[in-house]
């Protein structure tokens, strides 16, 4: 069926062949046409009246086709065909009480095969509760008396047709948004709406779709309702750490509904504690199944424009560097001949630091771009921290900010010098900065190092504001920066190349201010 086309289809299963050829005349009237002529003339003549008695079909009600079946096997038997031939049926009408399979084990075979016709019980009588018909019927069924009304029948049917349309071409959609290609702010606004819709459908008002990794920390993407009033992520959390499910499950405890993928799960707060039909959590899982693989397309389609970027600045950062080339030596060049002529002083020492530093800043750089292999000598961390202290000095704001440093004299890493440095300056110039632009009272960075199962354990943190929560998940990505008055977002993403060029890990976490923890193998 495609998106744009209505399933009008019915079936009716009853033992009473009068029951089903007069449903079947409901919903697929004959040309009625100039029997209609015929009795308006008559009632004309009887009544003196030219009102018509029999009315014609309002425009909205749609056009069915009417399959029929006397008991519940053949009712199987013509379900299963017209799943076969893609043409399933939309609502099946269907007898409680009938020889054979009764019409409650009709339907529980039904669904074995079809989860998502819509299926209208219509009996004189049951043995069975309304609730007891749910629960084992399972989903989306329906409930009506004999005797009835053909305008019931037209009714039931009309409605029934709407819903499982409804539901058709939402899950058409969502099926879709895994092979389309958007970038992430346009994905959210479609999932967004998806969500809503299928919230709607579950009867919920509180839904919210995030990532959930093997930690259990929770990043929300996306939400509809009061989440924050109605739901206690950090209770929630907890309640799905002793949960043993399938990726791929959907699951309902009391008023939590729980989908999970991967590690993007689906949460949503039923409006009343009821039994969710079997349908709906299909549906659920339909959407995390399909949210997830079109996020993590969003996520390479950012990743791939990036590197397109990377490669664009790495061509140009590289025209720049062979011109800045002959600058930079020339600096050292005039320092030694100021040497030559007698004059040697501190500032001179410092000019040349500062050209050898400007070479290196070149060099790391398109070693980013390039992925250039490092090659591993004895580092001492304390000698380069030191130094990347040293050279914040220069920073706008240093004065205002006191760094401590807690780091064995002794402590030497394999690694590259130059990279593990410019990581160090990455990290102290960005926390100075951050304190500097939040103007905080008593700015402090404390820096220090233990060795911890063979690693050393570089810590750098600060007492500013911290991270932003909207960013702190994607940090070390490039060109990923927030309210920050200086920078190009390149920075960290450097940083974590380098460090896992080393076999390391960087990571950072909120804790009265900003925590970077660096870790190098011994």
């Amino acid at each position: 069926m495609m998106m744009n086309e209505t399933n009008t289809a019915v079936l009716v299963i009853d033992d009473e062949e009068m029951v089903r050829d007069n449903i079947e005349d409901i919903l697929v009237p004959k040309d009625q046409s100039e029997e209609q002529d015929n009795i308006s003339s008559a009632a004309n003549v009887l009544f003196d009246t030219a009102t018509p008695l029999l009315a014609p079909r309002t425009r909205n009600i749609p056009v069915f086709t009417v399959d029929k079946a006397a008991n519940g096997m053949d009712g199987l038997k013509l379900v299963k065909a017209a799943l076969e031939k893609g043409q399933p049926y939309a609502v099946i009408f269907l007898d409680m009480r009938m020889p054979g399979w009764s019409g409650l084990e009709t339907a529980i075979q039904i669904r074995k095969y079809d989860i998502k016709a819509e299926i209208i019980f219509i009996t004189a009588y049951s043995d069975k509760s309304i609730d007891e018909i749910l629960e084992q019927a399972g989903q989306n069924v329906g409930y009506h008396c004999k005797p009835y009304a053909p305008e019931e029948v037209i009714q039931l049917a009309t409605k029934a047709v709407a819903d499982y349309n409804k539901l058709r071409n939402l899950e058409k959609l969502m099926e879709s948004i895994s092979s389309i290609s958007l970038n992430r702010n346009q994905l959210n606004v479609l999932l967004q709406n998806i969500l809503e819709q299928l919230a709607n459908s579950v009867d919920t008002d509180v839904a919210l779709i995030g990532k959930l990794d093997n930690k259990y920390a929770y990043e929300k993407l996306l939400s509809i309702g009061a989440i924050e009033e109605k739901i206690n992520l950090p209770e929630l959390i907890s309640r799905v750490k002793g949960i043993n499910m399938a990726k791929d499950e959907v699951i309902q405890i009391d008023e939590l509904v729980l989908a999970r993928m991967d590690n993007y799960s689906v949460f949503a707060v039923l409006k009343k504690q009821e039994k969710l039909k079997t349908e709906k959590m299909y549906l659920l899982k339909l959407f995390v199944q399909n949210a997830a693989q079109a996020i993590r397309n969003a996520e390479l389609n950012e990743k791939l424009i990036q590197n397109e970027k990377l490669s664009a600045v790495g061509q140009v950062i590289g025209m720049v560097m062979h011109d800045l080339r002959s600058p930079i030596k020339n600096i050292q060049l005039l320092t030694n001949l100021l040497r030559e002529d007698g004059h040697e002083s501190e500032i001179i020492g410092m000019i040349d630091q500062s050209a050898e530093q400007a070479s290196e800043i070149f060099e790391d750089f398109l070693d980013f771009i390039n992925h250039t292999p490092i090659k591993k000598l004895p580092v001492n961390l304390n000698k380069i921290t030191e130094e990347a202290i040293k050279q914040a000095e220069a920073i706008e704001g240093r004065a205002d900010v006191k760094i401590s440093k807690n780091i064995s004299e002794n402590l030497v890493v394999p690694g590259d010098e130059s990279k593990l440095r410019r990581t160090i300056i990455n990290l102290v110039n960005n926390a100075v900065d951050a304190l500097h632009d939040h103007h905080m009272p008593d700015a402090r960075v404390n820096i220090s190092a233990t060795i911890k199962e063979h690693q050393a354990v570089l810590v750098i943190e600060d007492n500013g504001p911290g991270i932003s929560p909207e960013i702190i998940t994607t940090l070390f990505e490039p060109f990923v920066t927030k309210n920050k008055n200086k920078g190009t977002g390149l920075g960290l993403a450097i940083a974590k190349q380098f460090i896992a060029a080393h076999g390391g890990k960087i990571a950072v976490n909120n804790n009265n201010g900003a925590v970077f923890t660096v870790t190098l193998p011994l």
